[in-house]
């Protein structure tokens, strides 16, 4: 069966039309709350914390002090005893992405470049916060550039991230043209999503976490104190396993240098041990910190993979 591409999509650079077309698609992401609001902003999430608000939670006998404006009137006609109304309060829960869009993130053996559909990703995880009332923001890097996008609400900041995805997104597609490049970008940028988010907020992290150092570890470790994470990773089939109809001498360069090698079922086998060895690593490290990891492929549309595994944001690890 033939995979076709998302609309308006060529697998390769990225354009504001094929982002803007999971607008209407927000309903595939749950991103409602499962978890205490920490933020003590007014917003449009209902934290379990008690108080004045517009949402109501129970009606309970009146207490010493209680405002005589909450009285339930029908419950204390019915009971014979006095009910005042309680409510939960409203919270804001801001959203911010954290977007990859290092060297490692432009490669793709079949469908999609990994960039491009982390791009994807982004897109529609902007469009559903935006549809849950939530603001959103974003910090997007490659190897050369940085943009932090301050959480805003409405469409705004939606328009905002499709806007400089793209931009960041094709300026990244010439770093083979570059001399010089960022090895520990993601890091950096770990260290400026400290500065960005405020305590309460929804983190994002859509990445492939080759680069995932000790020194980023840490600085996720004291983010996750007062916000919850959930890591988005997106990987192609070919850093998984190797093609069984390869045999014989491969070539491999990432653009610089160039290693030849015998493949034989025996290297085949090292290989997707490796990668099995390195997944579990990545597992264990992000369940020390209580981040949630969820997966992509990049061998298919997004929107169907979304679709076959129902995906939730606060569903548990693979």
């Amino acid at each position: 069966m033939t995979i076709q591409l998302p609309p308006f999509c060529n697998g390769v650079s990225l354009t504001n039309k094929e982002l803007l077309e999971y607008r209407g698609r927000s309903a595939l992401i749950d991103l409602s709350s499962n978890s205490q609001i920490k933020s003590h902003m007014a917003g449009t999430l209902v934290a379990k914390t008690k108080g004045r608000g517009m949402e109501f939670d129970e009606a309970r006998h009146y207490q010493m002090g209680d405002d005589i404006r909450a009285i339930d009137w029908r419950v204390t006609a019915r009971t014979g005893k006095v009910h005042t109304k309680i409510y939960r309060e409203e919270r804001e829960r801001p959203v911010v992405l954290l977007v990859d869009l290092s060297h490692s993130q432009y490669f793709g053996s079949q469908l999609l470049l990994k960039s491009v559909q982390i791009s994807h990703l982004a897109s529609l995880l902007a469009w559903s916060a935006i549809a849950n009332g939530d603001r959103v923001g974003a910090l997007l890097f490659n190897d050369f550039e940085h943009r932090e996008l301050k959480p805003r609400n409405r469409h705004h900041g939606a328009l905002a991230i499709v806007e400089y995805l793209v931009k960041i997104h094709n300026q990244g597609l010439d770093y083979f043209k570059q001399e010089q490049r960022q090895d520990n970008s993601f890091e950096q940028a770990c260290i400026r999503l400290r500065r960005v988010v405020k305590p309460g907020s929804l983190v994002f992290l859509l990445s492939d976490f080759n680069h995932i150092s000790e020194r980023a570890t840490k600085q996720l470790q004291l983010l996750s104190r007062h916000n919850e994470i959930i890591g988005c990773q997106i990987t192609d089939p070919l850093e998984q396993t190797l093609p069984t109809q390869l045999q014989g001498a491969l070539a491999v360069t990432d653009g610089e240098k160039r290693s030849e090698f015998m493949l034989n079922n025996k290297r085949r086998e090292q290989y997707k041990q490796a990668n099995k060895t390195q997944q579990q690593a990545l597992f264990a490290r992000l369940n020390k910190l209580n981040i949630k990891l969820m997966q992509f492929s990049s061998h298919l549309p997004l929107l169907e993979q979304l679709k076959s595994a129902a995906f939730a944001t606060h569903g548990e690890q693979s």
